[in-house]
């Protein structure tokens, strides 16, 4: 029975496992969408709630333990900037599973982890976009 069994090994080893999930945190927070595995996706949602939390405190020691995490400090940045200003009011779940269907090659459920305001924050990039390039 696998009661108590809290987590995925995803068919890696510890080391990689970890690498793997950091690696996909990072290009989650830099993008704000990732493409991959339902189990993968579902591994990494609460990592990457706690991390935008933990952006939302806007101190030097949480600053400090973001990019002790991930992977350069252009995520951490963007975490304790845009990311934090744009959930200040949120109390939790910042990001949502969409479910694609199956991968060609072995059939495995595919899905995209999103921040929940992707959609609407992703037309007002495209503007903010037009609007520099108006005013060079």
């Amino acid at each position: 029975m696998r009661h108590l069994k809290s987590y995925r090994k995803l068919g890696r080893e510890s080391s990689h496992r970890r690498a793997m999930l950091r690696n996909m945190a990072t290009s989650f927070l830099t993008h704000g969408k990732i493409h991959t595995t339902v189990p993968k996706a579902k591994e990494l949602k609460p990592i990457v709630e706690k991390l935008i939390t933990l952006g939302k405190r806007q101190e030097l020691h949480s600053r400090r333990q973001l990019e002790a995490y991930l992977f350069g400090k252009e995520a951490a940045g963007r975490v304790c900037k845009v990311l934090a200003k744009r959930f200040e009011t949120r109390p939790g779940g910042y990001t949502r599973i969409v479910k694609y269907g199956e991968r060609f090659g072995d059939g495995a459920d595919m899905c995209n982890l999103e921040l929940v305001d992707f959609r609407d924050n992703e037309g007002k990039k495209e503007e903010k976009v037009e609007e520099a390039k108006a005013a060079e």
